[in-house]
């Protein structure tokens, strides 16, 4: 089963840079996702059709070595890199593609070109780190791109079509050459995409074979387009219906996370997008003193423990080892162990004020991390990602009360390995637990 690289670029995307991009741009959180979940496929489909272009894959095995994945917001917009690639992908496209997305999520032209930008430099960067990090050479990177062409033509969001982008003669499966030598445009010839169909036994056989004479082909003209038409609404109904029915465990009298298997709901790594975004930051209480966090979340979970005496009168570490705490904000960039997203810091501070407010408690850090990738590397990412967050909790005064931390890599993973990036996020996590 191919990569599906849109899964591997929105963990670049996810909750953290949304509104921080929302922020920057004066718009909508929701507009900006809604932008997003446009250009994207948009973006991928305009490398996928460009797979072989030498300019294509220099940016990209060079992607990983320049910073870009870093600097996301910042970097990005003036980046010529980026905009070279944009223009040799989509030609005289380009600002058919920026006034379509501007309409469809309803923000300005210039946050739509921003946001193309910034999505363009994720996509480069995601691909090329993975390429680094697999072994892939150019030719490998022009496969990987080529086999996203059978995954793009469904991916286009519910209310956008290829006609409002500018684009309305766009193939996915077919696509646009693009001349190395000059900017005109023209249609490529390929195979026509394969579509699995059950035939039905009659009196006489099966199905015949569709004609090749003029009346045949007249059909599928129609029919092919009508066939990608559904199959994009049913990918589109089912990534709804994952959403509304994702579900979380939680204790009779906490939102707590019970037990060393972690079978709770957790907030994402960066390499997925954060299921904590639908909730709402609230006042927590600690002592008087209001810290920003989600009603049942880490803050109001752990002050709520400390409040009830729970911590004073456990005997020992093995009264509190079942308890884990998920940070709600707590995300990691893609593969890093050393840097944070952006608003990661702010839980941080509130882990610190807590400590404060009850100097004799004591923590533990854990990291944990799904069930794609080499284990080993897996246990050393999660270690790492612990050891750093107890180095940082440290500098801030609270060291002597943070007793160890360990990462679990995929031990206590719940879905399978082949499950898609969003369906694995809820096994990728940082969580702090009470001890003794």
């Amino acid at each position: 089963m191919s990569l599906n690289v849109i899964d591997l670029i929105k963990g670049q995307l996810g909750p953290a840079l949304v509104s921080q991009a929302a922020s920057q741009f004066g718009e909508s959180e929701s507009a900006i996702s809604k932008a997003i979940g446009g250009l994207l496929p948009a973006v991928v489909g305009g490398l996928a059709n460009k797979s072989d272009n030498p300019a294509v894959l220099d940016a990209i095995s060079g992607a990983a070595s320049n910073g870009i994945l870093s600097n996301l917001m910042g970097g990005s917009s003036n980046n010529s890199i980026i905009s070279s690639l944009l223009s040799l992908i989509f030609g005289d496209k380009l600002s058919g593609i920026v006034n379509g997305i501007a309409t469809y999520a309803g923000i300005s032209n210039n946050s739509s070109n921003s946001l193309l930008n910034l999505v363009t430099g994720a996509t480069i960067g995601s691909v090329g780190k993975y390429a680094a990090d697999n072994n892939l050479d150019k030719n490998g990177i022009s496969s990987l791109l080529s086999d996203q062409k059978g995954i793009i033509s469904t991916l286009l969001p519910a209310g956008l079509s290829l006609a409002s982008l500018n684009m309305g003669d766009w193939d996915w499966a077919k696509g646009y050459k693009f001349d190395n030598d000059k900017d005109t445009i023209k249609n490529t010839v390929s195979e026509e995409p394969k579509i699995d169909v059950t035939r039905s036994t009659a009196p006489n056989g099966t199905f015949p074979e569709r004609n090749n004479n003029e009346g045949g082909g007249s059909i599928w003209k129609w029919l092919l387009p009508l066939l990608l038409l559904v199959a994009a609404a049913y990918f589109i109904w089912k990534q709804c219906d994952k959403k509304e029915t994702t579900t979380t465990t939680t204790m009779k009298d906490s939102n707590t996370v019970s037990t060393d298997t972690i079978n709770a709901a957790m907030t994402t790594d960066t390499a997925g997008m954060n299921s904590a975004s639908a909730k709402v930051d609230e006042n927590i209480d600690l002592n008087g003193v209001a810290l920003k966090g989600y009603k049942g979340g880490m803050e109001d979970n752990m002050i709520t423990f400390l409040k009830s005496g729970g911590y004073q009168n456990a005997k020992d570490d093995a009264a509190l080892k079942k308890t884990w705490y998920n940070f709600d904000h707590v995300n990691f960039k893609l593969g890093s162990s050393t840097a944070l997203e952006a608003g990661s810091e702010g839980q941080l501070q509130n882990l610190v004020a807590i400590l404060k407010a009850y100097p004799d408690a004591k923590i533990k850090i854990g990291g944990y991390t799904d069930k794609t990738g080499d284990e080993t590397k897996n246990l050393k990412l999660s270690a790492d990602r612990a050891n750093y967050i107890k180095s940082w909790l440290e500098k801030q005064g609270v060291g002597s009360q943070v007793t160890g931390a360990d990462g679990y890599g995929s031990q206590f993973a719940t879905v399978d390995a082949k499950a898609s990036d969003a369906e694995r996020a809820i096994d990728r996590k940082m969580s702090v637990r009470f001890t003794k």
